[in-house]
């Protein structure tokens, strides 16, 4: 395969070539994806049915849940598949649509979680003026703008991606990504991309200043607030966000920014599992425990079903 136009799959990682241990990886992923699936839509449904949480930061949540289930259902299932058949192939077409729908959704991600963060201190630092500047029109405008990001930026990186011949098709990860095709190419031109790649770094830290000025901003406003009482309050509504940030930028810098093997290695395999799929996983169970709101939205929608099954 000398270069990408006889190039018609890719061959991903396994997790191993044991057939039970392919059968335990199709199992723990099944259950990982039902956990993320189940949690993200729980989210999506309690908010939608409580009129109460129709505010711009569950509007903003309900939007990260469908980032979420997007990202997990663009990896996972192919993965359990392979196992499942005792196979890794991926199809060209196959991988430039993971490539894609991942980077899109990801992208996304980063750019709803920094709108988030600029709701958060609107909300604590200027609250007489929340609904003028959160009002309907603004949050639709920002939502739409974190999906456009991602699809423009998604578009960008596959396009100069694939553009690129290939020397191999055995990628090193149970998914497709960029930093392991461009160990495939035969072309000096991957220096594009890695450029490229070099710039999303960039943004990345931008978008990561950005939530840190938010919440210095916040923290500011909140220590100058008398009441213990309403102290907690702010807090409890500002932790949730916080900590899907943190887990959603550690592990994905980490993936990215640590050297690359030439061979296949194992822990180029468990952050690919890391940054891939438990901020998806994580973020429906952190936001439903460390949130009075959504506890009591979920609580009422398990007591509505129990009440209409009965």
């Amino acid at each position: 395969m000398s270069n990408r136009t006889t190039l018609t799959e890719f061959l991903l990682l396994g997790f191993s070539d044991v057939r039970e241990l392919q059968i335990f990886h199709f199992v723990v992923f099944l259950v990982i994806y039902l956990a993320g699936l189940m949690g993200n839509l729980l989210i999506i449904t309690a908010v939608a049915l409580n009129h109460h949480l129709h505010t711009p930061m569950y509007f903003f949540l309900v939007n990260l849940s469908i980032l979420d289930l997007g990202s997990i259902s663009v990896t996972i299932p192919k993965s359990m598949a392979n196992s499942l058949m005792n196979t890794r192939v991926i199809s060209y077409p196959g991988c430039v649509t993971q490539l894609f729908l991942f980077f899109l959704f990801t992208a996304a991600d980063l750019a709803l979680l920094t709108i988030m963060a600029y709701d958060r201190q609107v909300a604590i630092c200027q609250p007489l003026h929340y609904e003028r500047v959160m009002n309907r029109r603004a949050c639709v405008q920002m939502a739409a703008s974190a999906w456009i990001t991602g699809i423009v930026y998604s578009a960008l990186h596959t396009g100069n991606t694939f553009r690129l011949p290939f020397c191999s098709n055995v990628i090193n990860q149970f998914f497709c990504e960029i930093p392991q095709l461009l160990k495939l190419t035969c072309s000096d031109s991957y220096v594009s991309e890695a450029g490229l790649l070099a710039f999303s770094v960039f943004l990345s830290l931008n978008c990561f200043v950005f939530i840190i000025v938010s919440y210095v901003q916040i923290f500011k406003t909140v220590l100058r607030i008398p009441s213990e009482q309403g102290r907690g309050k702010a807090f409890s509504t500002c932790l949730p966000h916080l900590t899907v940030v943190s887990l959603f930028l550690s592990t994905g810098f980490f993936a990215y920014l640590k050297p690359t093997s030439s061979s296949a290695s194992a822990m180029d395999l468990m952050m690919g599992v890391l940054y891939s799929l438990m901020p998806p996983v994580m973020n429906p169970i952190i936001y439903s425990m460390r949130n009075k709101e959504t506890k009591a939205a979920l609580k009422k929608l398990f007591v509505w079903r129990l009440f209409t099954i009965n």
